[in-house]
């Protein structure tokens, strides 16, 4: 890396390093219900006797929902801006999920929870957050994506013994009202001061824009990238998308049902949910670490590696094992590696699809992203309810995360046209794309 790109990374985070903050906390916020709802089944069970499959079905509502609706809520961000989704996306989640904590035993009822959570969730996913840092960042893209996407990982490592805590102190109902209110204000607030992204700094002041603006819209920036129809046929993007949903089911699969899993394996109900929190801390540094890679070195062939690690990793978890050392091993591993699942699709996006369409792109993606995460848990309590063990599914699991990852290593170089180069203004940090076509004259 030349001096001048070290430079223009260095502004860009000097100039917005605030919203990358509300983006990290939207997107923790956004992870809390996976990363929750395993603490919340042996209370559910012991109240209203309800079978593991009824109580993670709702998350497959969940991603029906987002399947039809993500590409329309990307829309809305290409033409709206992150900002206008996001601040009144906080705050309906943040009554949705605290409305949990309202449940009377009434399998409809949760299920019309669910309903609505898959509707408010959709206004504070992946691609609020990851568009507002793609449309901002340019020199040091790949690493904004990476803290952004940490806000998941800080869920995972926080909201286990976090849920469990809460739990024990003030009851499941409570759990759900303080996490709800709690942590959505928190998310909220800095947002209301600091998201802005490209549009919306657009529509704020015409001297402090990240784009080229077209003559004829002048509301409207020109970026560079393929249409939704080019995007949808294009064999990279096809790729990157199978790879997310593979990497997807098995993992949320894996995320919600680990303590489950680990109680299985031996440990305790209260070691397992902080056992979890290892999980998430590798997450962190996975994202962080691939960042930096990723923004040196060959895209496909670090996501395909951090993939593939999981696979193996998945083998540790299994009952058989019977080690301690070996499962905090594993956790180690596959925190790592799943920690970079949403980050790589989305840099990867951008990368092999541009900016143009970018919330469209990447809605698509979040419908496969929808549906691996809703289907994968119930998936996985369905195997346990089925044989009485997870194994059968950890060992599913191991296979398809070397198909996802050979997928990733097939992708081959990115188009140059959507990788501009940043153009710094070197008094305050903010950058402009040049036009489409500007690299190769």
């Amino acid at each position: 890396m030349n001096k001048t790109r070290k430079d223009d990374q260095r502004r860009e985070w000097k100039a917005h390093w605030p919203m990358v903050v509300c983006c990290f906390l939207g997107f923790g916020f956004y992870s809390i219900v996976p990363n929750a709802l395993g603490l919340f089944v042996e209370p559910l069970t012991t109240e209203f006797g309800w079978s593991r499959t009824e109580i993670m079905t709702g998350l497959s509502i969940s991603a029906v929902t987002s399947i039809f609706l993500s590409p329309f809520v990307g829309g809305l961000i290409d033409h709206w801006g992150s900002r206008r989704i996001a601040l009144p996306g906080l705050v309906l989640s943040g009554v949705v999920l605290a409305s949990f904590g309202l449940a009377n035993g009434s399998a409809v009822q949760w299920m019309m929870f669910w309903v609505c959570q898959s509707l408010v969730f959709l206004l504070i996913k992946a691609t609020v957050w990851t568009t507002a840092v793609s449309g901002t960042f340019y020199a040091g893209r790949s690493l904004a994506i990476a803290v952004t996407m940490c806000g998941t990982a800080f869920a995972q490592a926080i909201v286990p013994p976090l849920t469990q805590w809460l739990i024990a102190a003030f009851g499941w109902r409570h759990a759900y009202f303080l996490l709800g209110f709690g942590w959505g204000g928190i998310a909220l607030i800095p947002a209301i001061f600091f998201l802005y992204d490209a549009r919306d700094r657009l529509r704020k002041s015409d001297n402090d824009v990240h784009t080229v603006i077209v003559k004829d819209n002048p509301k409207q920036p020109e970026l560079p990238g393929l249409t939704l129809r080019e995007a949808i046929r294009h064999p990279a993007l096809i790729r990157i998308c199978i790879a997310t949903f593979i990497v997807m089911l098995t993992g949320i699969g894996i995320l919600v049902n680990q303590v489950p899993i680990l109680v299985e394996s031996g440990v305790t109900r209260e070691y397992a949910a902080y056992l979890t929190s290892i999980y998430g801390v590798s997450g962190i540094f996975g994202k962080l670490a691939t960042g930096w890679l990723m923004d040196r070195f060959e895209a496909g062939w670090v996501g395909g590696i951090t993939l593939g690690l999981s696979g193996f990793a998945f083998l540790l978890m299994l009952k058989q094992v019977d080690s301690i050392p070996m499962i905090i091993i594993g956790l180690m591993v596959i925190g790592y590696a799943a920690g970079t699942k949403l980050q790589i699709c989305a840099y990867l996006t951008s990368l092999y699809g541009g900016l143009r369409n970018f919330g469209k792109i990447f809605g698509i993606m979040s419908s496969a992203i929808a549906v691996g995460g809703g289907v994968g848990p119930a998936l996985a309590a369905l195997v346990y309810d089925m044989t009485g063990s997870y194994s059968l599914f950890i060992y599913a699991a191991c296979i398809l995360s070397l198909v996802a990852a050979y997928l990733l290593f097939g992708l081959g170089p990115a188009p140059k046209e959507f990788v501009p180069a940043p153009v710094v203004n070197r008094q305050d940090g903010t950058s402009s794309i040049p036009k489409e076509g500007a690299l190769e004259k």
